[in-house]
């Protein structure tokens, strides 16, 4: 049976042992957001949750954030869906956005950050949340901004082969596990 997601292809290479099911009301969190959200956000979160992709040298992380505020998600900071968005949107506007991107920083929403601080976002142009593709704000790369033309879950599963060329993110993420917010706090 072909995965829409690409969730168990991911679990195939990072299986989730320490994930948890977030139990979101997905209703609450598209009013929130006036939008639906991609349907490998949601599996991700009903199978790993909101934590942290945790690298093995422990110099690196990569936070996944949730859509509603419960408590505190992950350690790489104090920052929310709504900080984190707003701190994506605001830069892309400081920074003037960027040659060959025109891009609403309205249609900007991010779902995770890195220990560089890079934010990861979706760019939610596209009526069918699906669709959206994956905008990384670098702190320290090449270009500020790059778009992937793929969703989280595929962005997800290509870090962790090493897939990207070149690197999107400020830090090295080598040799991944995730670890689920609560299993961090104990």
């Amino acid at each position: 049976m072909e995965d829409p997601t690409g969730i168990a292809a991911l679990a195939k290479i990072l299986p989730p042992d320490l994930g948890a099911d977030e139990e979101i009301d997905w209703s609450a969190a598209e009013a929130r957001w006036g939008t639906r959200f991609p349907r490998d956000y949601m599996a991700f979160m009903s199978i790993y949750g909101a934590g942290e992709f945790v690298s093995a040298d422990g110099f690196g992380g990569l936070g996944i954030l949730m859509p509603l505020p419960k408590e505190r998600v992950h350690p790489l900071s104090d920052e929310t869906f709504e900080d984190e968005t707003e701190n994506a949107r605001s830069t892309w506007e400081m920074l003037g956005g960027q040659e060959g991107l025109d891009i609403d920083p309205q249609h900007i929403l991010a779902w995770g950050v890195t220990s560089g601080p890079d934010i990861l976002c979706w760019l939610t142009a596209d009526p069918d949340p699906d669709q959206w593709p994956v905008l990384v704000w670098g702190r320290h790369t090449d270009e500020d901004f790059t778009l992937f033309g793929c969703g989280m879950v595929e962005f997800l599963r290509r870090l962790i082969l090493d897939e990207h060329d070149p690197y999107p993110l400020s830090v090295n993420l080598s040799s991944l596990r995730y670890v689920h917010r609560l299993q961090q706090k104990r």
